[in-house]
């Protein structure tokens, strides 16, 4: 057995080294970008990895990308993998930006350069640069809007009764939408016009890991049945379309949307196809559009930069802290979508055509 098992390590070593050493014209021409997306469950990680493979070979990069599938020790593999390819650019978006510390470490000793992909990498001092939306605007817009659809369908009611869900804890922009969301909302909260009826707030209460519409769902059905038999709910804060959809499952299933019981507000992000219909159906009441080809745009912008010796095109330098450095970052502007604007915003950008929608 002891031979076979030193017979198999060295295979193994062998075919890395083969991929290594296949793919080092590739580095050699310092042109070779690693992409290393978090999973394809979610619609808008497909269209960002495909927009920045289609923008990175336009420009003359060539590209290896991978989808990790929301596991982390994945996409630790995947990076390392791409590192033994020889590639000279790694692109991350993180499933959890507090674990990637060590691989970063070895990248950027093999002189690596390292671009965070709209998830902040934590705890590492090797992130060269930072591509995102300004996340903070994110949640403004989302409280914001929650607000607006309060007064518009339910104007006659003296306080609203609202839910709050916050994204995923393990990534760092979910602080940032819960945060922004609750400058609009706390100061209603504090006067006595918004009530958070089950009490639940704060993200160590309302995180949903992985951003999984199941758990969402599964904690709306418990809000419901805990604290809405004699209540009626009027509005839901959700950070994610992925989680919208879940939550609109929910309060579906207990009535609301039929009869005389009016569907909840509830908000979203990413502008899904799904949530999309879900805005012409009366369901959902609103999203917030990023723009991910300019995402990709952008990245790509910081990577020739840093491949060419330049200086990649930055907006914000005191942000993004990962706890070792204040990450150079360059942030997008996000837009609001609903029912009275989703065609000018969606159709009239060539995002979608209305075939998709409709």
């Amino acid at each position: 057995m002891r031979g076979i098992k030193n017979w198999t390590t060295a295979l193994a070593i062998s075919a890395l080294t083969a991929v290594a050493g296949a793919s080092g014209s590739l580095a050699a021409d310092g042109n070779y970008v690693g992409i290393s997306m978090p999973t394809k469950s979610s619609e808008r990680w497909i269209t960002d990895g495909n927009s920045m493979v289609a923008q990175f070979e336009e420009a003359g990069y060539k590209t290896d990308l991978q989808y990790a599938e929301d596991d982390i020790a994945n996409q630790l593999r995947q990076i390392e993998t791409m590192m033994l390819k020889g590639v000279n650019v790694l692109v991350i978006g993180a499933i959890d930006g507090t674990t990637l510390s060590a691989a970063l470490e070895n990248a950027a000793a093999s002189g690596i350069k390292i671009v965070a992909y709209d998830r902040l990498i934590r705890d590492s001092g090797d992130v060269d640069y930072y591509a995102t939306f300004d996340n903070f605007q994110v949640g403004v817009i989302q409280g914001t809007s929650l607000v607006d659809g309060l007064k518009e369908r339910f104007p006659d009611e003296d306080v609203w009764n609202v839910e709050v869900f916050g994204g995923s804890p393990d990534d760092n922009n979910a602080y940032f939408f819960y945060d922004g969301a609750m400058s609009v909302l706390q100061p209603l909260i504090d006067e006595g016009k918004i009530n958070i009826v089950s009490g639940q707030m704060g993200m160590d209460k309302v995180g949903t890991l992985r951003w999984d519409g199941a758990v969402a769902q599964a904690r709306m059905d418990n809000l419901l049945s805990a604290f809405y038999t004699d209540a009626t709910l009027h509005g839901v804060l959700s950070p994610y379309d992925g989680l919208s959809i879940g939550i609109l499952s929910s309060v579906k299933g207990v009535g609301y949307g039929s009869g005389d019981l009016a569907m909840p507000i509830v908000t979203g992000q990413d502008a899904e196809v799904q949530s999309v219909k879900a805005i012409l159906s009366g369901e959902q009441y609103s999203t917030v559009f990023k723009d991910t080809r300019e995402l990709a745009r952008v990245t790509v912008g910081m990577v020739d930069a840093l491949l060419k010796g330049g200086e990649p095109e930055i907006n914000d330098t005191e942000t993004y802290d990962n706890g070792v450095k204040v990450v150079p970052s360059f942030l997008l502007k996000p837009v609001p979508v609903d029912a009275s604007n989703w065609e000018d915003v969606l159709l009239g950008s060539g995002y979608y055509t209305e075939d998709q929608i409709k």
